[in-house]
């Protein structure tokens, strides 16, 4: 029973110094008949294992078979030639050359001559049970197997390429050749490691915990270097520039000339409201009187109004600024993270201080708004004046039928002013599902195409009486929308009253919105409630039963319109520019002159270059690491001069291998000797294969051996029933010599056992 087997290893380790570093798998032998519990298909289970070992690149195979059976019927042999055609990984080793029959030898196999192998056969003599049973140590077994070698006269010459010794020296030159094989490129991934992290490991390397004055040293290089990082996000630096987001300094730009003039045409007056404004400031100067002329105090009280709106905008673009700030101030400190401290504090001071400065800068931003509140300056060289405001009042028709392309045209009106990518989420809806399409934005119109290439245009939609509001995004959707419509209340686009457009990010429509501004298409300004729509539509028609008061309040929104361009011209201009310098510059400044003044202040120098337990352990691998790849290195070169490359024998005709065991190859794998005092002359032709011998009698002929040519005494006891003796080879007046009594025993029934090495084989 438990004749069964598993392909779970079991591992043993031999502790030794006359053993080889390496690691020999002791595979079963192919059964061909199920033994006691063993499974009918062991054949195919035990091959099926066997070649999970055997088919590893890195594995060398020892192709063991005892001497005394046939080496072309070699189940190893096979086995190792169908995963190793080549013949590079595989080595014959023969076994039990002390049991073969008297009068036979393997010479011929050892001497790879007659089944020849790429790597040849290397024979050994193991311990016998008896030895084992005689407690037969292993040094003994090895002086017996090598007085073996020596004294058999069939190996003699061969003896210093036979022993288990010399099987150890090949397979540790093997080792030698497989180490050196590998070595470029592990060399090549040794380098790859070592300046890989080289760049991080030279901030190490001059790392001294001693050194006094490297905590100061430190201090002052990161406080330095934090101040060349801020200036390079703000300012921008042509090297190592960040292609994955917009710095700092981009965002600010974007601020100032994309989302805060956004923000003012935002908080543009409604023309309806304005108008109503208008006319209630002419009665109520006007008072009981009736008027006869257009007061300038109407135009002076609604230019206030309208100037002091612009404090929202200004304001809230100063407070973007300002989160950029403290953005760009977080990740400048990320270099930093290593002293957590130093980290910290240089955060708080920085932030501290662009707080301080926002209020001085938010004061003069008011300030700003509160001094063009305080003189309105008629005389202005770009104020159209009431002799041209009334002129315009008469193309009032006609300025409303162009009124959403604007006053600020580009010359040519071709002239792109964006292209970019967008999806209409409406019109994909209802054709089950959205689309992108390379969009084209020009002072006229807004065009669609199928890609960037703009062969294929899709529509082109003119902008006039366009508006341009925000759609709730969707639960469902990642996209932020936005959508075009008509004041006239026509559709847009074929069917559709709006035309919703969709953006990857808010960025990308405040971006888009902006764009629209300059071509004319503003922000939809929603009206109060629908008791001011009530009360607009009054005085509406109060107004409309009035030519005079039309006239004033046309003249007076004409004056206005004139002089808040003026204004935003302005505002748009200077607000920016405080924001640089009472903000920005000032912040620079503090940096680099008093952050490090006040870092010394705030806290003790030692708590702050104290360093975080995790960095202080990744500089201890790091530079392990790096000694490591260094020494790795060393050890590689010492092994290319200090070790010698055995080429690879040439390949030899090992096609016998693949015969079939049906048809074995007509040399036999062992050669029968006779036993003769004299040795006899070797053949100079290949041996054939052993005749089956008849037991031998009085009357009967001795069988037929190997011969070669040469004159052949006559038989004794010629005269039996099996006509003329055959002849065999002698020499010129010898006796011919004796021929063994019976037919050499049967071939031993043990399965061939295909493994790096058998257990016996290092005894």
């Amino acid at each position: 029973m438990n004749k069964g087997i598993s392909s779970i290893p079991i591992n043993l380790r031999v502790y030794s110094p006359h053993v080889l570093n390496l690691t020999l798998i002791d595979l079963p032998g192919i059964t061909k008949v199920p033994v006691g519990d063993q499974p009918p298909d062991i054949e195919y289970q035990i091959r099926d294992m066997i070649m999970q070992f055997i088919t590893r690149e890195n594995c060398l195979i020892l192709a063991v078979t005892p001497a005394n059976t046939d080496l072309a019927n070699s189940d190893a042999l096979k086995l190792a030639k169908e995963v190793d055609p080549q013949g590079l990984r595989t080595i014959g080793v023969i076994t039990k050359l002390d049991l073969m029959d008297e009068g036979t030898d393997a010479r011929d196999i050892l001497e790879n001559k007659l089944l020849p192998l790429r790597r040849g056969y290397i024979g050994v003599v193991n311990r016998s049970q008896k030895d084992i049973d005689g407690k037969k140590d292993i040094k003994a077994a090895t002086l017996a197997e090598r007085k073996f070698f020596l004294s058999h006269p069939a190996y003699r010459h061969i003896a210093d390429r036979m022993g288990t010794p010399h099987l150890q020296k090949v397979l540790n030159q093997q080792l030698t050749n497989h180490i050196r094989d590998t070595l470029p490129n592990f060399r090549n991934k040794l380098q790859g490691q070592l300046l890989s992290i080289e760049h991080e490991v030279e901030a190490y390397k001059n790392f001294r915990p001693e050194d006094p004055t490297r905590k100061t040293k430190a201090l002052l290089q990161m406080v330095q270097q934090f101040a060349v990082d801020f200036e390079k996000r703000i300012e921008g630096s042509g090297d190592q520039v960040d292609t994955l987001e917009l710095s700092g300094g981009a965002k600010i730009n974007r601020i100032f000339h994309e989302r805060f003039p956004f923000e003012i045409v935002k908080m543009e007056f409604n023309e309806k409201e304005l108008r109503r404004e208008i006319s209630y400031a002419i009665k109520n100067i006007h008072g009981i009187r009736t008027g006869l002329f257009t007061p300038d105090m109407a135009f002076e009280a609604i230019v206030k109004k309208q100037i002091v709106k612009l404090k929202g905008p200004s304001l809230k673009s100063v407070d973007l600024v300002i989160q950029e700030l403290i953005n760009t101030v977080k990740k400048c400190t990320k270099k930093l993270a290593n002293f957590p401290r130093l980290c910290e504090e240089t955060e708080r001071i920085v932030a501290n201080h662009i707080r301080e400065r926002e209020g001085k800068t938010k004061d003069q931003v008011l300030l700003l708004i509160d001094i063009q509140v305080s003189y309105i300056n008629t005389n202005h060289e770009d104020f159209i004046g009431f002799a041209n405001a009334q002129q315009r009042s008469s193309q009032v028709h006609k300025k409303n039928t162009i009124g959403n392309q604007g006053t600020n045209l580009p010359p040519s009106r071709q002239i792109v002013i964006r292209k970019g990518w967008l999806t209409i989420s409406n019109i994909g809806i209802m054709k089950g599902g959205s689309k992108g399409y390379w969009f084209v934005l020009t002072a006229e119109s807004l065009s669609w195409y199928k890609d960037d290439e703009e062969k294929e245009k899709k529509y082109m939609l003119p902008l006039d009486n366009l508006k341009v509001r925000d759609v709730e995004k969707s639960f469902m959707s990642s996209k932020h929308i936005f959508a075009l419509f008509n004041t006239e209340q026509r559709n847009v686009y074929k069917d559709y009253r709006f035309l919703e457009l969709a953006c990857d990010s808010q960025e990308d429509v405040d971006s888009w919105k902006a764009s629209l501004l300059r071509a004319g298409v503003y922000p939809d300004k929603s009206l109060g409630n629908n008791k001011t729509e009530n009360d607009e539509n009054g005085q509406a028609e109060n107004f409309s039963m009035d030519p005079q008061l039309e006239r004033q309040v046309e003249t007076i929104r004409n004056l206005v319109d004139s002089y808040m361009s003026i204004i935003n011209k302005c505002i748009r201009d200077l607000i920016p520019k405080t924001i640089m310098h009472l903000m920005i510059n000032n912040v620079k400044d503090f940096i680099n002159s008093e952050l490090l003044a006040q870092l010394y202040s705030s806290e003790d120098q030692n708590t702050l270059m104290e360093e975080s337990a995790e960095q202080a352990q990744r500089r201890d691998e790091m530079l392990r690491m790096y000694q490591a790849l260094k020494e790795a290195l060393v050890v590689i070169g010492d092994i290319n001069t200090a070790t010698t490359f055995t080429p690879a024998p040439p390949p030899v005709d090992d096609s016998w291998i693949q015969h079939s065991r049906r048809s074995p190859p007509p040399s036999p794998t062992t050669q029968r000797r006779p036993t003769l005092s004299a040795p006899l002359p070797r053949p100079t032709s290949g041996r054939g294969p052993a005749p089956a011998i008849p037991s031998p009698g009085p009357h009967s002929a001795a069988p037929p051996v190997p011969f070669r040519p040469g004159p052949l005494p006559p038989f004794p006891n010629s005269g039996d029933s099996f006509g003329a003796p055959p002849q065999v080879p002698s020499r010129p007046t010898r006796a011919p010599p004796s021929v063994p009594s019976r037919r050499p025993p049967p071939s031993p029934t043990r399965p061939t056992i295909i493994r790096p090495l058998e257990s016996s084989l290092l005894d």
